[in-house]
């Protein structure tokens, strides 16, 4: 797909986005959110080897869940620490090249990570719509400086048997990106801590950048394991949904755990 393919598909996706964050009640984006959620789960039944019928069952039955759960206790830290383990053990599955083989555990690690990033996204946004955004930011600040970092300076192979085109040059230029990002930030929000914090703040910043990083390989290693490209269709030039949220998936719920701890 052309790059003008992508932007014009972003566009709308990114206008969409802002005017919802900011202008829709909590009920509206709970919904919004809960239907993110449905889709991608929709994809990740069919890297699961689903039929139609079965995956919308699936991803109904976790959107409903997730959706009771952000409506009658969004402020619940349980549900963040399955994904927390799971996110800590993604390194060494991703290293060793493990292949979920069993669909029982393929569908259950997808109500592991799925339903914890939709509860996030209620949750910080329900913090601030600001504070969601600069964890958002962290994600494409990531993706597009790895992107143009990438093909000016990359030479080295990062995962080569998971996804090819991504550099260690890709990477290091995603992490300075990412630390300049935090530093306007931080020196730029009212009331911070000054230089007293902004060590604690840079750690925040890396871990989530490093976890956008394992998003995109784990997704990148289940379309491997399932023989294709894309999670999906829907959006031109992007793939799926699950395309456009891999490094959401894991940042997210992570991001809610070190607000809720650090703040």
């Amino acid at each position: 797909m052309s790059v003008r393919t992508r932007i014009t598909t972003a566009i709308p996706l990114i206008g969409g986005f802002l005017a919802a964050l900011y202008l829709a009640p909590t009920g509206v984006w709970i919904g919004l959110t809960g239907l993110v959620l449905l889709l991608a789960a929709r994809e990740w039944a069919g890297m699961a080897g689903l039929g139609r019928p079965h995956a919308f069952l699936y991803a109904g039955l976790l959107s409903l869940a997730s959706l009771g759960v952000a409506v009658a206790a969004p402020d619940r830290v349980e549900p963040y620490y399955p994904a927390l383990a799971f996110w800590l053990l993604a390194p060494i599955l991703l290293a060793r090249g493990v292949a979920i083989r069993s669909r029982a555990m393929h569908l259950l690690l997808g109500a592991i990570v799925l339903i914890p990033t939709h509860l996030a996204m209620v949750k910080l946004r329900g913090e601030s719509p600001d504070l969601l955004l600069v964890v958002v930011g962290i994600v494409i600040i990531a993706d597009s400086a790895a992107y143009f970092s990438g093909r000016r300076f990359g030479r080295h192979k990062l995962a080569p048997a998971i996804s090819p085109g991504k550099t260690w040059e890709g990477a290091i230029g995603a992490g300075l990106a990412v630390t300049l990002y935090g530093l306007v930030v931080h020196f730029a929000t009212p009331d911070t801590c000054g230089l007293a914090c902004l060590p604690r703040v840079l750690a925040a910043f890396w871990v989530l950048f490093v976890l956008s990083v394992l998003g995109d390989l784990f997704e990148s290693a289940l379309k491997r394991q399932a023989g294709i490209k894309d999670s999906g269709n829907l959006l031109p030039g992007h793939g799926g949904i699950l395309d456009r949220i891999d490094s959401l998936s894991a940042v997210l719920p992570i991001a809610t755990l070190l607000w809720i701890w650090l703040k």
